[in-house]
């Protein structure tokens, strides 16, 4: 019952996220240097980022181990830090101090991703069940 896209799919985004932290760390570090960054608001886009990388972890874990072993437990809680990452995302593509349009294309691919993965965690936890 285990499902191959799903799998995929958790494989593709970890190693976007790779991508994705890289880039918004460095795009940070841009605009930082570039732009008259107030110093107050540089720690908390930092924090965020850290965060969501420290969420990714048992997130993608999780789901892993959910999705071969067909456990809902694990794929629920994974599905549930997905929750707290897209939050963290919107937060990087709403809110954050400077948002570049390199910025908005990564957290669009992102949050594409979490929804993809998202609906097929479902799907695959509803054939865990029945």
């Amino acid at each position: 019952l285990s499902s191959l896209p799903l799998q995929i799919l958790l494989y593709v985004n970890g190693v976007y996220y790779i991508f994705y932290f890289l880039a918004t760390l460095a795009m940070i570090i841009y605009k930082s240097q570039v732009f008259s960054y107030p110093d107050d608001l540089l720690a908390p886009d930092l924090t965020v980022l850290f965060l969501m990388a420290i969420l990714e972890v048992p997130r993608s874990y999780l789901g892993f181990k959910g999705n071969l072993t067909e456990a809902e437990g694990p794929l629920g809680l994974s599905l549930g830090l997905t929750v707290g990452s897209v939050v963290l995302c919107v937060y990087l593509l709403l809110w954050q101090t400077y948002v570049l349009w390199a910025d908005v294309l990564l957290n669009a691919v992102l949050l594409a991703g979490y929804g993809l993965e998202s609906g097929l965690k479902v799907t695959a936890i509803a054939a865990f069940v029945s």
